[in-house]
């Protein structure tokens, strides 16, 4: 992500690209699971996911000014990827027991998924959900700072 232009930053940091890129999770898990029912063809709803993950950040158009919580954390991730070095290590140790979460919920989900393991998967989407989304949020606090905006 590092390696990404301004231009795809605003594209990714549109809300409804942030959005629908949550909603690839249960839709991902849908497709693994559709094995069950439809057997070797699930790899057709699989591959269309992960089209859909690849084109989402050309699909929607990019912001140039954040004015939602969702925007704003894209935009704090940005500034967190470029200016890593200058913050407080805080930020660093946060971002990273939530990557360490956010990877904790992926493996339950692939172990459910693959043992077809509803609990476990469900767990675990729920795991990386809340690990993203609270990324995001810090991530948005960051960027608020960094912008002098306050809180309403």
């Amino acid at each position: 992500m590092q390696n990404m232009s301004d231009h795809m930053w605003k594209r990714h940091a549109n809300p409804w690209s942030v959005w629908t890129r949550f909603a690839a999770i249960p839709a991902f898990m849908l497709a693994v699971w559709s094995r069950v029912w439809i057997g070797a063809w699930s790899w057709i709803p699989i591959i269309l996911v992960i089209i859909w993950l690849y084109l989402n950040v050309l699909v929607f158009p990019p912001i140039d000014t954040p004015r939602n919580w969702a925007s704003k954390g894209i935009y704090g991730e940005k500034l967190w990827l470029s200016k890593r070095s200058e913050l407080p290590k805080h930020y660093d140790v946060i971002q990273k027991w939530l990557i360490i979460l956010g990877i904790s919920g992926m493996i339950m989900i692939g172990i459910g998924l693959y043992q077809l393991h509803f609990w476990l998967s469900l767990l675990g989407a729920v795991v990386l959900i809340l690990a993203q989304l609270w990324r995001i949020d810090r991530f948005s606090t960051l960027y608020e700072l960094l912008n002098n905006e306050s809180n309403p």
